[in-house]
Formats: C-alpha cells, sequence, structure tokens
C-alpha cells in the first residue's frame, strides 16, 4: 500500500560468486562503516544533512564486462548502487541465483549519487544492451541535494526506456553519528527523495518501489536491530531482510 505524504512526513527519525567476481575494488580513506558521502566541512549545507565530498576514489564493486554480456544474453538483471550495494550485492547475487539461476551483474559504487549512478547505467546500455529488468539502489547520498534527484529517475526511466522494468530501492538514513538536527534533517530528505519517486510512479507504470523504508518503518525496532549505522543494514539480519525484498519484487 502506498503511504500518504502525512505518513511519510512523520516516520520517526562458489558458483554464486562468479555473479559478482573479478569485480573491482580500491581502497577508500574511511571504512565501510563510515564510506557515505562524507561532507567536505562542517556545514549542514542548504538541506540540513551536509555538503557531499568527492566519491570517486571511494571503493566499488563492478562487475566484469564478461559478466555483463552474460547477464544480459540470459535475461538477467543489471544493478546499480551506492555502499549499501557494495556492502551486500555479493549476497544478493547469490541469493538470485540459489533461487531460480537469475544472473546479477553490478556497478556499485560507494558515496556516489544518484546522477553517477544513472552514468553507469547509461554507460552500460551503451555498451552492452540492458536486460529486462534494471535495478537501482541508490538515493542515500542524494540527501545532500535532494531537488536533483526526480531529474535521474527521469533520465534512467528515459534510457531503460518503456519496455523494460525500473526497480528502484527507496529510502532510509537517519545517520547515528550525526547531530539530532542533522538527524532530523536526514529523515526529512529521505521522506523528500522518496515522495519524488512515488510521483514519479504516476508518471510511469514500468517504475516498481522496493520498499526498504516502509518495511523498517512497520515495526520501529527495525531501525535500530536492521540498520548497523542508520544507513546501511546490518549483517546479516538487515542485509537479508532488504535483499529478499528486492529479490521478491524482481521475480515476482
Amino acid at each position: 500500500m502506498k503511504p500518504n505524504r502525512r505518513q511519510i512526513f512523520t516516520v520517526g527519525a562458489a558458483a554464486a560468486a562468479a555473479t559478482v567476481a573479478a569485480s573491482t575494488q580500491t581502497a577508500s580513506a574511511a571504512p565501510e562503516a563510515t564510506e557515505f558521502a562524507a561532507t567536505t566541512s562542517s556545514s549542514t549545507g542548504p538541506y540540513g544533512s551536509g555538503v557531499a565530498g568527492s566519491w570517486t576514489s571511494a571503493t566499488r564493486a563492478i562487475s566484469t564486462a564478461a559478466q555483463f554480456e552474460k547477464t544480459r544474453q540470459t535475461n538477467g538483471v543489471f544493478m546499480f548502487g551506492d555502499s549499501i550495494s557494495v556492502q551486500d550485492g555479493k549476497a544478493l547475487a547469490i541469493r538470485l541465483l540459489n533461487r531460480n539461476g537469475t544472473q546479477l551483474a553490478v556497478n556499485n559504487w560507494s558515496s556516489r549519487p544518484s546522477s553517477g549512478a544513472v552514468d553507469a547505467l547509461e554507460a552500460a546500455a551503451s555498451a552492452y544492451g540492458l536486460p529486462r529488468r534494471v535495478l537501482m539502489a541508490s538515493g542515500s547520498n542524494d540527501i545532500f541535494d535532494p531537488p536533483k534527484f526526480r531529474a535521474q529517475v527521469d533520465r534512467a526511466i528515459g534510457i531503460v526506456g518503456q519496455n523494460r522494468t525500473l526497480f528502484w530501492v527507496n529510502l532510509q538514513v537517519v545517520r547515528r553519528s550525526v547531530t539530532a538536527p542533522v538527524q532530523l534533517a536526514d529523515q526529512r530528505n529521505s521522506s523528500w527523495l522518496n515522495m519524488q519517486l512515488y510521483d514519479a510512479q504516476q508518471k510511469y507504470p514500468n517504475l516498481r518501489i522496493i520498499r526498504w523504508a516502509e518495511w523498517l518503518w512497520v515495526k520501529p525496532y527495525r531501525l535500530a536491530n536492521y540498520l548497523r549505522d542508520g544507513v546501511h543494514p546490518s549483517v546479516p539480519l538487515g542485509q537479508d531482510a532488504r535483499n529478499e525484498l528486492i529479490v521478491q519484487s524482481l521475480l515476482s
């Protein structure tokens, strides 16, 4: 059931391994627990969550060209995500492969906003073509500049086209490492991003939202138990729950 606007804004603050094998991994300056678009200064920025720093040297997990080709040829799933997906992507690939043999090819990059994820989608479409299902697990790093998000959703739909399905995992970001006012801004901005997804779904019938945020909200204890830092799923509890939501949506 789609939440209304009041509900959104009042929510409280080894065969399978081949699917993501040979992915490129580079080290970042910060451990994964904090690798989330670190702000460039102490400023809370125009939207209260801070100002995003550079993401180009952050950790990443990117499937080989051969895996992208195999996934397209077998009508699997292309995935484009951020640090949550860097953490959880391999487990998702294993879950999909074990469930019904679906292949997953990934382009996941920590700290990357959705503009970069959609750029990667565009590059993959040009290089390989696209399967009938594309998964965007991006948006957590857009809390720093929410007004730019909807344009990226529109861009992604334009790349995917009308005859494929674009799946998008929605957002829940309230970083535990920041002050209470910034946490409030994180929740407000997460809800703002989610509302842009809900509005886009009214326009695009082939956009399907995977409602991770609502799954967390429905039982408040999940926010503490299924997120290890207010952003990234705990492992294995939160990782299993989020990946299962994704699998059920992709295979339904």
